[in-house]
């Protein structure tokens, strides 16, 4: 065992084995969208560019049909995008060893049920087991990526597979189509024109600074609102029904339902429909500013070539702002402006806030922020993609076991 591990370490292989063609993801939603997202994603991915058949197990279908359309929620199993996906009700299933996938896969260490396990255990070859951890770009993270972690009781070896922004982790999620689509999009104003009309922007809300905003309840939208409403330039400000819905309804003098809009001096609000991830990523590549929250609306905004703002997930002992300031570290498209912001933002100011004079800063630097996203995205695509990065390491961990059952 110590030998896999120590090759499998290494990411190198030659030739896959052909035995690793399925592949089962477990997704326990946590954070309503961010959970469900990334994995949906790595799961179409996997199955159209690498060729893996994905069972995609969610315990939450009304927060996947959110996102995904075509989810039916009282269907114990459905196929979509030639995924198969399936309910997970509880930990009580009763699996057997042709139940298991060649490749399984838990999300953030969300507990698969032990049935699933121990079927996994009488498998021959055992399955390549891999929890697939948060992003974060803290230091640590590099030196626990890839790391085995044996089973207390039974013959199989888990090993935790960090996504990251460097050559040490797994990279980020991203599927082949982004290169071409993203600035072609950008540069059809024609095409984004229809797309924005299409969600209900009116030429001159299409005119003015756009920004989506996604972001947990306690961001302090009242506050930024009271600025962007005394702007020197009209800003359409484009948020998803029930996020913050306090403050866009206050705001709005009226519930914030799909479609209602108002302007009030600079600012104009409009709240949208939850949409479909390529549409989504359509609003962002479209906007000037993107506030996302949380790790797939994180990381696809990061794809945007746009300004962007990282509203983190809140943790106890206010742990998530050593997760934000090491991101507002390593990226290089943070300027001074967009990392002050960032922190207020988060409530990780050390200085007193003051949006008037945060915003015009950051407003004014926006341009150089798309220049700097530019270089930022070149660099994340060296580190290659998640989705090939995980299978290079499922590979050589078969090579490895293949090497040493010699």
């Amino acid at each position: 065992m110590q030998l896999e591990e120590q090759q499998a370490h290494n990411h190198t292989i030659s030739q896959p084995p052909k035995t690793a063609t399925t592949l089962a993801l477990f997704c326990k939603v946590v954070d309503n969208f961010g959970d469900i997202g990334i994995c949906w994603r790595l799961a179409q991915q996997l199955e159209s560019e690498h060729g893996i058949a994905v069972t995609l197990w969610v315990d939450d279908l009304p927060s996947f049909r959110r996102i995904c359309p075509d989810v039916v929620i009282d269907q114990e199993q459905q196929e979509i995008a030639h995924v198969h996906v399936r309910h997970w009700r509880n930990q009580d299933g009763v699996f057997s060893a042709a139940d298991v996938a060649d490749i399984v896969i838990e999300f953030f260490a969300c507990d698969i049920p032990p049935g699933y396990i121990r079927a996994m255990a009488e498998c021959t070859p055992r399955p390549v087991w891999l929890n697939l951890e948060g992003l974060t770009a803290e230091a640590w993270v590099e030196g626990c990526h890839t790391l085995p972690s044996p089973h207390p009781s039974l013959s199989l070896t888990k090993h935790f597979f960090f996504p990251g922004f460097n050559n040490k982790t797994g990279g980020l999620l991203r599927e082949s189509r982004l290169d071409q689509e993203r600035p072609a999009f950008q540069a059809d104003s024609a095409a984004m024109e229809k797309f924005l009309s299409g969600l209900g922007l009116t030429p001159a809300e299409m005119a003015a600074t756009k920004v989506s905003l996604f972001c947990y309840p306690q961001a302090p939208v009242a506050a930024l609102f009271k600025e962007w409403q005394n702007n020197g330039q009209a800003i359409t400000c484009l948020v998803p029904e029930g996020v913050a819905a306090a403050s866009v309804a206050a705001f709005l003098g009226q519930p914030a339902t799909v479609g209602s809009s108002a302007t009030h001096g600079a600012l104009t609000v409009r709240v949208l429909p939850f949409i479909p991830q390529a549409d989504y990523d359509r609003l962002l590549w479209a906007c000037d500013l993107n506030f996302v929250r949380g790790e797939d609306s994180f990381v696809r905004a990061q794809w945007a070539n746009k300004a962007f703002i990282w509203h983190i997930y809140p943790q106890d002992k206010n742990l998530h702002h050593v997760k934000l300031n090491a991101f507002l570290k390593t990226c290089t498209s943070s300027t001074a402006s967009l990392a002050a912001f960032a922190r207020a933002w988060n409530e990780a100011s050390v200085e007193t806030v003051d949006w008037s004079q945060l915003w015009p800063a950051l407003q004014a630097d926006m341009p150089h922020i798309t220049d700097l996203s530019t270089e930022w995205q070149q660099k994340m695509r060296e580190n290659g993609d998640l989705a090939s990065n995980l299978l290079k390491f499922v590979y050589s961990v078969l090579q490895a076991r293949q090497k040493d059952a010699v």
